[in-house]
């Protein structure tokens, strides 16, 4: 292996440590958003009953209302791991194999 290609070769995998980091991280964060609306939900739930039991509209507590968004907050999270991924991820590790 020649020199240049040694340099080469440090390079791309210096680029892709540093894209997975990055990956790591973001993922990371995620995770924590997720954590915290999972945990201060169930711990409302489980300290604050009566403020969970606030009817909001007829049929509908606010325990309800929080519950489905959480469900809802989950799915935007995957959604925008999709969209970085889609946007800044894959095209990095494109530039970088090649």
């Amino acid at each position: 292996m020649r020199a240049s290609d040694k340099y080469a070769y440090s390079e791309r995998k210096y680029q892709f440590e540093k894209l997975c980091n990055r990956r790591s991280r973001v993922a990371a964060a995620l995770s924590f958003v997720m954590i915290l609306m999972y945990f201060s939900f169930m711990a409302m739930f489980a300290f604050s009953k009566s403020t969970m039991g606030i009817i909001i509209a007829p049929g509908l507590s606010l325990c309800i209302l929080l519950g489905a968004g959480v469900i809802v907050g989950s799915f935007a999270l995957c959604f925008g791991y999709v969209v970085w991924a889609n946007r800044v991820y894959d095209p990095s590790v494109r530039r970088i194999m090649d």
